[in-house]
């Protein structure tokens, strides 16, 4: 590693978070941007473990420690070479990933683990700075026409992966704009929808064809997708929430999480909320938090986003 003695020297430090008064009046990021000095201060706290066991704790196998010498060393190039050749979309799993590379951490026994999160948003957002991020067109077509339902994460990384073997990728989407989840679920607090969009323009430029507004198996049935290409890779996503069987249940003010913030993402992109993502009128109508009391069951990513939403509110 560039500085073995790196984890003795330097405490774990995340980004600094725009102040509490100031982040609860709008829905851009929390997170201030990360600094050169920073990130490669905490990549200096990788420290020369034997076995990093990150590996095996990221679900993508990525290959933590060698990105991290690279941004020691200012080395943004063959940091980001590193990164991308197991990692589709950084920008993403930098923002939005639980990090289980980080409780995998061999320094994590005993001291804060490596902010590996961190540091692997650092480098997509320098590659984006440096302009390294340049469309990959493929040398060659196959000739193969594959369709990818859905327009998520997996089908992001799927369309992407496909068209670079050199197929030509349709990647079909029921919303009217791709993401997702990432696009009507996440608060833009969390991710800010020009990440997506900045990456969708990379993935067009690369021969990838969006088609929105397609609900496969009503717009299209399955058949007609077969017909017309080689092969079909379903994505999709679930929508159906878990409900509870209890006593009130039926009681009114009583919503799922995800109409409630799909709403305020459509929002926030200066759409009108009167639809959901099948095209369907919200039954609820319009779900807003102001002058109300707030009950969220749950409390995971999903019941913080609801807090933080309706905190805005």
């Amino acid at each position: 590693m560039g500085k073995p003695t790196g984890f003795l020297e330097f405490e774990r430090e995340l980004p600094k978070k725009r102040a509490v008064e100031e982040r609860i009046n709008d829905y851009k990021e929390i997170e201030t941007a990360p600094t050169d000095s920073n990130s490669k201060q905490q990549a200096a706290r990788c420290m020369d473990c034997g076995i990093p066991f990150c590996h095996n704790g990221c679900p993508l196998g990525n290959i933590i420690p060698e990105f991290n010498d690279a941004v020691y060393d200012s080395n943004w190039g063959l940091a980001y070479e590193i990164l991308t050749s197991t990692n589709n979309f950084p920008e993403f799993t930098g923002r939005i990933c639980p990090a289980p590379c980080e409780a995998s951490c061999v320094l994590g026994i005993n001291k804060p683990p490596v902010a590996i999160e961190y540091i692997e948003k650092s480098i997509i957002e320098k590659a984006f700075e440096l302009g390294l991020v340049k469309p990959r067109i493929p040398k060659h077509r196959t000739g193969k026409r594959v369709a990818v339902v859905g327009s998520g994460p997996a089908g992001l990384a799927a369309a992407s992966q496909l068209n670079q073997a050199g197929h030509t990728v349709v990647l079909i989407e029921r919303a009217d704009r791709m993401g997702g989840l990432l696009r009507y679920g996440i608060p833009d607090f969390k991710l800010d929808k020009n990440v997506i969009d900045r990456r969708l323009a990379v993935m067009q430029e690369e021969g990838i064809e969006f088609r929105t507004s397609v609900n496969v198996g009503v717009d299209i049935k399955a058949d007609e997708l077969q017909n017309d290409f080689d092969a079909v890779v379903l994505t999709m996503g679930s929508t159906i929430p878990r409900d509870v069987k209890i006593e009130g249940r039926q009681l009114k003010g009583i919503h799922f999480a995800m109409e409630f913030l799909s709403q305020q993402n459509k929002r926030v992109s200066g759409i009108d909320p009167v639809v959901d993502h099948r095209g369907a009128p919200y039954k609820n109508g319009q779900l807003m938090a102001t002058g109300k009391n707030v009950v969220v069951i749950g409390g995971g990513d999903t019941g913080s986003d609801c807090v933080g939403t309706s905190g805005r509110h």
